[in-house]
């Protein structure tokens, strides 16, 4: 039998650490994908950002802006980095699929290329949970691979991984399925700054749960 060397989503994102910023910071898709955000919150919002990682962009732009931010990570490492570089943002090591959600308690949440470790149906339930952790009127930003791929083993950023996701009509489906509604959807292709990388297809998902 041929040994698994996959490691788990922490110990992989342990190991990139701080590359993992350096190696997306030029995506000017999720740049505009949080100004659309910004566009659409009231004052002070409370938002949760699932897979964090080094609190860049995302935290840093929305603390920056007055809301308050809550950002989930299962690296411990990446959780230590956010900390400190984005000290106005309230950071957790935690799974976030067993990681308490109050119901309706979220302004927004925001899911960034956090969903690509789990199987399809572990990405069904949490974002079905995580649609109920939004208020009324409140917003789902989604950002994935979206590629029709289930299980497969890959290497990212030197790591082994295993990759599942969905093509871009069951992505709909994944957050319509969940109650939401997608307002704003937009594709880009993006080459992450990393020795080896190739361009990646990238769908980010503007979604809004529906006013009461």
């Amino acid at each position: 039998m041929t040994e698994d060397r996959r490691q788990p989503a922490a110990d992989v994102f342990d190991a990139i650490g701080a590359d993992y910023e350096t190696a997306f910071a030029g995506s000017r898709a999720h740049h505009a994908s949080l100004e659309t955000l910004l566009g659409q919150l009231a004052p002070h919002s409370r938002i949760l950002d699932v897979g964090s990682g080094t609190g860049r962009p995302t935290d840093r732009t929305l603390a920056a802006a007055g809301h308050e931010v809550l950002g989930v990570d299962v690296s411990a490492v990446m959780v230590d980095l956010a900390a400190r570089r984005v000290p106005d943002a309230t950071f957790r090591n935690a799974d976030i699929r067993e990681f308490p959600l109050p119901e309706a308690g979220f302004d927004a949440v925001c899911v960034y290329f956090s969903l690509l470790q789990m199987s399809r149906d572990e990405q069904r339930s949490l974002v079905r949970r995580l649609a109920g952790a939004l208020r009324p009127g409140g917003r789902l930003v989604l950002a994935t691979i979206p590629l029709d791929v289930e299980g497969v083993d890959a290497v990212f950023m030197g790591q082994e991984v295993r990759v599942t996701s969905f093509g871009p009509g069951e992505c709909r489906a994944l957050v319509t399925g969940a109650g939401l509604s997608v307002t704003q959807e937009h594709d880009a292709v993006f080459t992450p700054a990393h020795p080896g990388a190739v361009p990646e297809p990238h769908l980010y998902l503007h979604c809004l749960r529906e006013p009461l």
